[in-house]
């Protein structure tokens, strides 16, 4: 039978990509490089491996988890102000998450290249998060919450409960929840803060 829900939920996480995307090329969402260009390769690392695992529909999210960051990496080089000013920990955090791969291309497991693929996005997921707490206001949650639906569509079309087929699609999920939580935070009012008619804080104080 055709899987409408994860054919559903894919499309859904490749929107909320380009949603992303059209946010980074107006300058108002300044994705990190570091994390963008890991979670294109480490995606598409799993989805080879998972299908040649004989997963087939259940591995369509992972590959539009890695096509997605393409579009969205593309689009930072195309506005010279949507990129996020690298720091030392993006770096440190891209190093490790290229080692990661490194040590899985020494082995022709695929699932070891799908638990290293899940260790290197996790490590390049760092500066985002950091980036989030720091400055919300230069990300958008629309790639994280597609791609939390996504990874939830992935377990309909699931056929065989393995590693290759649950492992990816069961860490989209959990990072989709980390990466939107500090963003679903920013939209809370402070306590002590009206909005105004026109969405500004204002203290109780004015």
């Amino acid at each position: 039978m055709f899987p409408v829900i994860v054919v559903i939920g894919s499309l859904v996480g490749l929107a909320g990509m380009l949603v992303y995307m059209r946010n980074t090329l107006v300058g108002g969402t300044k994705p990190n490089r570091v994390s963008w260009l890991i979670w294109c390769v480490a995606p598409l690392i799993a989805f080879a491996a998972a299908w040649d695992a004989g997963v087939r529909w259940a591995a369509l999210p992972t590959f539009v988890a890695g096509f997605g960051p393409c579009l969205v990496l593309g689009a930072s080089f195309a506005n010279r102000n949507a990129y996020w000013k690298l720091e030392r920990l993006d770096y440190v955090c891209g190093a490790c998450a290229f080692l990661a791969l490194a040590l899985w291309a020494i082995t022709s497991d695929p699932s070891v290249a799908i638990v290293f693929s899940m260790m290197t996005g996790g490590l390049a997921s760092v500066p985002t998060i950091v980036k989030e707490w720091r400055s919300p206001e230069t990300e958008s949650i629309s790639a994280y919450l597609g791609g939390l639906v996504s990874g939830l569509s992935a377990f309909t079309a699931v056929t065989a409960w393995n590693l290759p087929s649950v492992a990816y699609p069961s860490y989209m999920v959990l990072i989709s929840v980390i990466l939107v939580a500090p963003l679903l935070r920013r939209r809370k009012p402070k306590p002590g803060v009206n909005q105004g008619p026109k969405g500004h804080g204002v203290t109780d104080r004015e």
